[in-house]
Protein backbone atom coordinates (compact mmCIF):
# COMPACT_ATOMS: atom_id res chain seq x y z
CA UNK A 1 0.00 0.00 0.00
CA UNK A 2 1.68 3.66 -0.89
CA UNK A 3 1.63 5.95 1.27
CA UNK A 4 -0.60 8.21 -0.64
CA UNK A 5 -3.66 5.59 -0.51
CA UNK A 6 -4.04 5.95 3.45
CA UNK A 7 -4.91 9.39 3.85
CA UNK A 8 -8.05 8.96 1.64
CA UNK A 9 -8.64 6.10 3.38
CA UNK A 10 -8.98 7.82 6.58
CA UNK A 11 -10.53 11.02 5.21
CA UNK A 12 -13.34 8.95 3.44
CA UNK A 13 -13.90 6.51 6.64
CA UNK A 14 -14.13 10.22 8.98
CA UNK A 15 -16.10 11.70 6.53
CA UNK A 16 -18.38 9.25 5.76
CA UNK A 17 -19.25 8.55 9.17
CA UNK A 18 -19.65 12.33 9.85
CA UNK A 19 -22.23 12.52 6.61
CA UNK A 20 -24.11 9.86 7.80
CA UNK A 21 -23.99 9.41 11.58
CA UNK A 22 -22.88 12.97 13.34
CA UNK A 23 -24.81 15.04 11.13
CA UNK A 24 -27.72 13.33 11.78
CA UNK A 25 -27.54 13.06 15.28
CA UNK A 26 -26.38 16.93 15.29
CA UNK A 27 -29.51 18.07 13.35
CA UNK A 28 -31.70 15.81 15.85
CA UNK A 29 -29.99 17.40 18.91
CA UNK A 30 -30.22 20.99 17.67
CA UNK A 31 -32.88 21.27 15.79
CA UNK A 32 -31.44 22.99 12.53
CA UNK A 33 -33.40 23.41 9.57
CA UNK A 34 -31.36 23.88 7.12
CA UNK A 35 -27.93 21.19 6.56
CA UNK A 36 -25.52 24.26 6.52
CA UNK A 37 -25.91 24.95 10.08
CA UNK A 38 -24.69 21.32 11.02
CA UNK A 39 -21.20 22.02 12.70
CA UNK A 40 -18.06 20.70 11.12
CA UNK A 41 -14.61 20.99 11.36
CA UNK A 42 -12.97 23.31 9.27
CA UNK A 43 -9.00 23.29 9.73
CA UNK A 44 -6.91 22.04 12.75
CA UNK A 45 -3.27 24.71 13.76
CA UNK A 46 -0.68 22.59 15.36
CA UNK A 47 1.61 25.44 16.89
CA UNK A 48 5.06 24.92 18.85
CA UNK A 49 6.46 28.02 20.41
CA UNK A 50 10.07 28.26 20.55
CA UNK A 51 11.07 30.86 22.99
CA UNK A 52 14.44 28.81 22.99
CA UNK A 53 15.81 29.25 19.29
CA UNK A 54 17.11 33.29 21.14
CA UNK A 55 20.49 31.01 22.68
CA UNK A 56 19.74 27.44 20.01
CA UNK A 57 19.04 28.19 16.86
CA UNK A 58 19.50 24.65 15.86
CA UNK A 59 16.63 24.20 17.82
CA UNK A 60 14.15 25.07 15.25
CA UNK A 61 15.68 22.59 12.46
CA UNK A 62 14.97 19.71 15.25
CA UNK A 63 11.13 20.93 16.05
CA UNK A 64 10.70 21.90 12.34
CA UNK A 65 11.81 18.38 11.44
CA UNK A 66 9.42 16.92 14.17
CA UNK A 67 6.81 18.27 13.37
CA UNK A 68 6.69 18.05 9.58
CA UNK A 69 7.30 14.60 10.29
CA UNK A 70 4.07 14.54 12.55
CA UNK A 71 2.12 16.67 10.07
CA UNK A 72 2.96 15.49 6.91
CA UNK A 73 3.11 19.46 5.88
CA UNK A 74 6.25 21.92 5.78
CA UNK A 75 5.81 24.06 8.77
CA UNK A 76 5.83 27.64 8.74
CA UNK A 77 7.97 29.79 11.30
CA UNK A 78 6.44 32.43 13.15
CA UNK A 79 8.79 35.54 13.84
CA UNK A 80 8.57 37.99 16.50
CA UNK A 81 7.13 41.43 15.51
CA UNK A 82 8.92 43.41 18.22
CA UNK A 83 11.64 43.79 20.36
CA UNK A 84 11.52 42.64 24.18
CA UNK A 85 14.67 43.41 25.92
CA UNK A 86 13.93 41.63 29.11
CA UNK A 87 13.52 38.55 26.99
CA UNK A 88 16.47 39.47 25.17
CA UNK A 89 14.26 39.17 22.28
CA UNK A 90 14.77 41.00 18.61
CA UNK A 91 11.83 41.86 16.06
CA UNK A 92 12.37 39.17 12.81
CA UNK A 93 13.43 35.98 15.28
CA UNK A 94 11.99 33.01 14.56
CA UNK A 95 10.02 32.02 17.99
CA UNK A 96 7.90 29.46 16.82
CA UNK A 97 6.06 27.18 13.99
CA UNK A 98 2.77 26.33 12.65
CA UNK A 99 0.65 24.37 10.31
CA UNK A 100 -2.92 24.86 9.34
CA UNK A 101 -4.53 21.05 8.04
CA UNK A 102 -7.37 21.07 6.19
CA UNK A 103 -9.05 18.55 4.28
CA UNK A 104 -7.90 14.73 3.66
CA UNK A 105 -4.61 15.82 6.18
CA UNK A 106 -6.82 17.13 8.65
CA UNK A 107 -9.02 14.07 9.24
CA UNK A 108 -5.66 11.80 9.04
CA UNK A 109 -4.25 14.08 12.01
CA UNK A 110 -7.63 14.00 13.89
CA UNK A 111 -7.38 10.06 13.49
CA UNK A 112 -4.17 9.70 14.47
CA UNK A 113 -4.46 11.90 17.09
CA UNK A 114 -7.45 10.10 18.55
CA UNK A 115 -6.51 6.46 17.77
CA UNK A 116 -2.50 6.37 18.21
CA UNK A 117 -1.33 9.53 20.13
CA UNK A 118 -4.27 10.45 23.21
CA UNK A 119 -3.79 7.06 24.26
CA UNK A 120 -0.39 7.44 24.72
CA UNK A 121 -0.09 9.47 26.90
CA UNK A 122 1.23 8.69 30.69
CA UNK A 123 -1.89 8.50 32.88
CA UNK A 124 -4.67 9.84 30.68
CA UNK A 125 -7.94 10.09 31.79
CA UNK A 126 -9.38 12.20 29.41
CA UNK A 127 -8.83 15.42 27.44
CA UNK A 128 -9.92 18.59 29.43
CA UNK A 129 -13.48 20.23 28.76
CA UNK A 130 -12.08 23.93 29.25
CA UNK A 131 -10.50 24.34 26.37
CA UNK A 132 -13.08 25.82 24.45
CA UNK A 133 -13.20 29.81 23.52
CA UNK A 134 -16.49 30.45 23.21
CA UNK A 135 -16.93 30.16 20.33
CA UNK A 136 -16.78 27.30 19.17
CA UNK A 137 -13.09 26.26 18.98
CA UNK A 138 -11.20 23.70 20.71
CA UNK A 139 -7.54 24.13 21.99
CA UNK A 140 -5.42 21.20 23.55
CA UNK A 141 -1.87 21.18 24.67
CA UNK A 142 0.18 18.31 24.22
CA UNK A 143 3.53 18.56 26.68
CA UNK A 144 5.75 16.21 24.48
CA UNK A 145 5.50 15.35 20.92
CA UNK A 146 6.88 11.54 21.45
CA UNK A 147 3.08 10.50 21.76
CA UNK A 148 3.08 10.68 17.66
CA UNK A 149 4.94 7.66 16.20
CA UNK A 150 6.93 9.38 14.21
CA UNK A 151 8.97 10.61 16.81
CA UNK A 152 11.94 8.48 17.11
CA UNK A 153 12.74 9.24 21.20
CA UNK A 154 16.71 8.47 20.30
CA UNK A 155 16.82 11.44 17.52
CA UNK A 156 14.64 14.00 19.37
CA UNK A 157 17.47 16.72 21.00
CA UNK A 158 14.92 18.00 23.45
CA UNK A 159 11.23 17.34 24.97
CA UNK A 160 8.94 20.17 23.25
CA UNK A 161 5.17 20.48 23.70
CA UNK A 162 2.95 21.81 21.14
CA UNK A 163 -0.81 23.39 20.94
CA UNK A 164 -3.58 21.89 18.67
CA UNK A 165 -6.27 24.04 17.62
CA UNK A 166 -9.39 22.63 16.19
CA UNK A 167 -11.53 25.03 14.18
CA UNK A 168 -15.31 24.24 14.11
CA UNK A 169 -17.77 25.80 12.08
CA UNK A 170 -19.94 25.30 15.78
CA UNK A 171 -21.54 28.84 17.27
CA UNK A 172 -21.47 27.79 20.49
CA UNK A 173 -19.57 25.52 22.98
CA UNK A 174 -22.06 23.09 23.45
CA UNK A 175 -22.18 22.55 19.86
CA UNK A 176 -18.76 21.89 19.10
CA UNK A 177 -18.95 19.83 22.13
CA UNK A 178 -21.18 17.79 20.57
CA UNK A 179 -19.08 17.53 17.23
CA UNK A 180 -16.34 16.76 18.94
CA UNK A 181 -17.51 14.11 20.87
CA UNK A 182 -19.34 12.53 18.17
CA UNK A 183 -15.86 12.47 15.98
CA UNK A 184 -14.64 10.47 18.95
CA UNK A 185 -12.58 13.45 21.03
CA UNK A 186 -12.25 11.51 25.02
CA UNK A 187 -13.10 14.60 26.76
CA UNK A 188 -13.27 14.15 31.06
CA UNK A 189 -16.85 14.17 32.62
Amino acid sequence: MSVTAAPKTVELRLRDRYQSKIAPRLIQRFAYTNPMQVPRLEKVVINIGLGETIQNPKALDAALADLKKITGQQPVVQKSRKAIANFKLRAGLPIGLKVTLRAARMYQFVDKLISVALPRIRDFRGISPSGFDGRGNYTLGLREQLVFPEIDYDKIDKLRGLEVTFVTTARTDDEARALLTELGFPFRK
